[in-house]
């Protein structure tokens, strides 16, 4: 394939960022640019500025820095970051962001490929620019106002009362949301992309109008290089963010318990707006330390050495970027058996399940008492991520993808991208 011109239009982008959504643009980017392409990468500033007034204040200033990789970071802002996001987050279009956004997409891209766009402008950003469009729903933000189908602050949603789970979030409701206006902006986007079969069928089931492909997201890997343990003791690991959905808040009880374990420590990596809160349930029990938050590029030690990585999620991921990351590090993963997991660990193969309290225990200690049991486990996990999600078998398909779409745009045939009935054709973006 020839070398082709991608931009990726994200909200959050590194250091400019505190999920996984931008780690996953940024890891895309730096493949491609190695492959040969040209990558631009556009975000936004002020919605960055905007949700770090609940972060960690002492994380931040570690954050003001660029990175040399190749990679063309564009950011954009105004003179009213908090103003400007509320607009384009009522009104659905990119708004006092227009101007900056047309001079970078009509540059003539081969390919736009939208990220999460919600303060980028939401639906009316899917106009612009010409070229293939791809969209990728990190989030579920094109079927839910608050993203991430968390209902009421309180449980995963079964039931649709967004008006009202919107309110009680404290966030005003976005009313383009029942105009049609998400409708019509897909039809401008080539083919939609979910980051597991779950959140695909998730996003059907709330009424997304548009077929989507599952593709997994693009890990790189990363040498194992011999290294001290960065603990003192055994440990398992959490990484994440620090909000009531990821379920932290039921897994450091379990820790306070002296026996639990096998007396293994839990290291918490990560900030957010419950920390306070879980510090206060952890109450200065020895055994559980939290990390604040640590850069990516540092998290590999944390995971290597680690026992296992819990991933407690209450809530519908799409994914779980640290469940890839704990498998990249020959590291299984022990997680709550919601949303995507029990497909990412395949019956077993890579980790555990739990869902309740006593299954938690019951795998915590399987792992910390039986090194072989932990090894199988780690071997299957490894395994997992070279075939799903390391470059050099994620990005042959994401780029055989975006060749069959460009042909398919110089041939006229229609944009939109055809519904695949052979889940496995699905699954890596080819019939």
């Amino acid at each position: 394939m020839k070398s082709l011109r991608f931009c990726m239009v994200t909200t959050f982008y590194p250091p400019w960022g505190f999920g996984g959504d931008g780690i996953a643009v940024q890891n895309l980017s730096r493949a491609l640019v190695a492959d040969g392409h040209s990558v631009t990468v556009l975000h936004n500033v002020d919605a960055f500025r905007t949700v770090a007034r609940d972060a960690d204040a002492s994380a931040l200033p570690r954050l003001e820095k660029a990175y040399d990789d190749g990679v063309e970071v564009i950011p954009i802002s105004t003179a009213w970051p908090l103003a400007s996001c509320l607009q384009a987050h009522q009104t659905g279009r990119p708004a006092s962001y227009s101007n900056a956004i047309r001079r970078v997409l009509d540059r003539g891209f081969d390919v736009i490929h939208f990220h999460n766009v919600s303060l980028m402008g939401g639906p009316g950003i899917l106009r612009f620019g010409e070229g293939v469009k791809i969209y990728s729903a990190h989030e579920h933000w094109l079927v839910c106002g608050m993203h991430v189908l968390w209902k009421n602050g309180r449980e995963p949603c079964a039931k649709r009362e967004c008006i009202r789970c919107t309110l009680r979030a404290h966030r005003p409701p976005q009313l383009w949301r029942y105009t049609g206006a998400l409708r019509r902006a897909g039809a401008h986007i080539d083919a939609f992309l979910a980051m597991s079969e779950f959140s695909r069928a998730k996003h059907r089931e709330f009424g997304h109008p548009y077929e989507m492909l599952v593709l997994p997201t693009l890990v790189p890997d990363v040498p194992v290089l011999a290294s001290a343990s960065p603990h003192h003791r055994s440990y398992f690991l959490f990484s994440g963010r620090l909000e009531p959905i990821k379920g932290l808040a039921d897994v450091i009880p379990i820790f306070m318990e002296p026996d639990t374990a096998g007396a293994a420590d839990l290291l918490v990596a990560g900030t957010g707006t419950q920390r306070s809160e879980l510090e206060r349930l952890a109450n200065g029990n020895p055994r559980i330390r939290f990390l604040g938050r640590v850069e990516p590029a540092e998290l590999s030690p944390y995971y290597q050495h680690a026992i296992a990585t819990i991933v407690p999620s209450v809530g519908f991921e799409t994914l779980g970027l640290s469940t890839v990351e704990s498998f990249r590090a020959s590291t299984p993963v022990i997680a709550r058996r919601i949303g995507p997991f029990p497909d990412l660990l395949d019956g077993g193969a890579g980790g555990l399940l739990f869902s309740d309290a006593a299954e938690l225990r019951l795998a915590l200690a399987e792992l910390a008492r039986d090194p072989e049991r932990r090894r199988q486990l780690a071997t299957h996990s490894r395994q997992k991520f070279l075939e799903h999600w390391e470059t050099a078998a994620a990005l042959p398909r994401y780029l055989a993808l975006v060749e069959r779409l460009i042909q398919m745009k110089h041939a006229a045939a229609p944009s939109r991208y055809p519904a695949l009935p052979d889940p496995a054709a699905a699954r890596v973006g080819l019939a």
